[in-house]
Formats: structure tokens, sequence, C-alpha cells
């Protein structure tokens, strides 16, 4: 069965994933057992779909109808793969401008920072398959449609990603306010990723390690930090404001 979020009932959500059907996330009843079940939990595996074991309460919000245990989200956008993207960058000439999002969770921040992304030029924008914000109407909304016209690549580990994308010639900057180098130290001009981490937690350690530069935004204020929308929309306009300097130079 289907309605405007989603698809629910375990037939109908295992036929959307084998018809193809985008799927943002599937929640599942926890204890949920049976033959079908098996099925769809090797589709969920096979097609590595992010999945949240709910009580059976949270599945009722989201529907009154008989969803057995099973709902999933239908994402309003096709996701795509860096792997697929980065040589069409390279084709067209460009010099590669990628936007990588850490756990970025809040679905209105996402959808702000999209559309700040896709305003200034940014190629592709890449997000975890787990943690990340649902890419849903309301991101939509929030983007006015930009999501629509920019690549999203949902990717597993985006360490690999990332160690993927430097082997390409692409330099990491991860933004972080511990970093003693402030973003104005950065050569943003060079095929560049920039790295926006979480709400709560910043980019990951692990990606920190291997990045390339560390940079932060200069604070005068008493308050710790900005938020994530609005410190990428900084850091996105600054690295245009490189790219056009050396445009006319």
């Amino acid at each position: 069965m289907k309605n405007e979020a989603g698809i629910f009932g375990l037939r109908p959500v295992i036929e959307a994933i084998e018809a193809g059907k985008t799927i943002d996330k599937i929640f599942i009843q926890k204890g949920l057992q049976g033959e079908i079940f098996s099925e769809l939990r090797k589709l969920i595996t096979e097609y590595e779909i992010p999945v949240s074991y709910v009580p059976l309460e949270k599945l009722n919000r989201f529907t009154g109808k008989n969803h057995q245990g099973v709902y999933a989200f239908v994402s309003p956008i096709e996701f795509d793969s860096i792997e697929n993207v980065l040589p069409q960058i390279w084709e067209q000439g460009k010099t590669p401008f990628i936007l990588i999002l850490d756990r970025v969770s809040d679905v209105r921040n996402f959808g702000a920072i999209a559309r700040t992304a896709e305003c200034v030029g940014v190629d592709a924008i890449i997000i975890p398959a787990k943690g990340s914000a649902s890419v849903n109407a309301d991101a939509i909304k929030t983007s006015t449609g930009a999501l629509y016209n920019i690549p999203v690549c949902k990717e597993g580990n985006l360490v690999n990603v990332i160690k993927y994308l430097q082997s390409a010639g692409i330099s990491i900057f991860s933004a972080s306010e511990k970093s003693a180098e402030f973003i104005y130290d950065a050569d943003f001009s060079v095929p560049a990723a920039i790295v926006m981490g979480s709400e709560e937690d910043g980019v990951s350690d692990s990606i920190i390690k291997i990045s390339d530069k560390i940079i932060k935004l200069p604070m005068a204020g008493q308050t710790a930090s900005l938020n994530v929308s609005v410190a990428a929309g900084a850091i996105l306009y600054e690295a245009v404001r490189q790219r056009m300097l050396q445009d006319l130079f």
C-alpha cells in the first residue's frame, strides 16, 4: 500500500525495491519475523538500504493502515555515485568543487546547505548512507527545489570516498573549530572537496586524520559555534571568491 509519504507493507516494499525505487530509509518493527521478512532483509542488505528497528507505536504514527511492521520512505530524487559523477565533471572541463556532509542529520539544515551549494555551483553533494538527514519532501522544500538540480551521492563509507577523491587529485578541506588555520589560509581554487560535520560532533576523527587541510571560520563573539548551514555558506562563498579571482587573473 502507498500514501504520499512512502510505502508500507512487506510485499509492496519488496516490490518497490525490486522495481528500482530509490528508498531513503526503511523502518521495521522490532522483533518482526517470517519468511517474507527474511526476503526483505536480504534485499536491504543487497541494496545497502538504511534501516531502523522501531517500536510498533512509531510505525503507527506513519500510517493508521495495516503496515505489517514495515514502512519505507521513498526519496523524491535519484541518488548517484561519485565514481559516476566525477568523470563527468572532468569531461566538462571543470575544476571539481564538491561538498561532503558528514552526518548532517537535520533535514532543514541539509536543505538549506543544498540550496547554497547549488547557487554557488557545487558539482555534487556527498552524504553517508547512514546517519544523514532524509532527503524527503521537507528537504526539497527547504532547498527551494535545488536538490533537483545537483547530484546527490549517497555513499557507504566516507573515508573510502575521500581516499578515492584524493587519488583523483582532489584536495580535502575539513571544517573544524579546533583548527589553527582560517578558511582564508586555504587555496580553494584547486580541485576541492569541502567537508562539513554533524551538528553535534563536527567532522569525524577518521576524516580529520586523512584531510589535506583543516580550516575554521573566525569567531569573535562568545557563542561557541555557528549553525552548520550558515558555516557551510560562509566557507562555500570564500571558495567561490577565490575561484572567481583565479578566473580573472
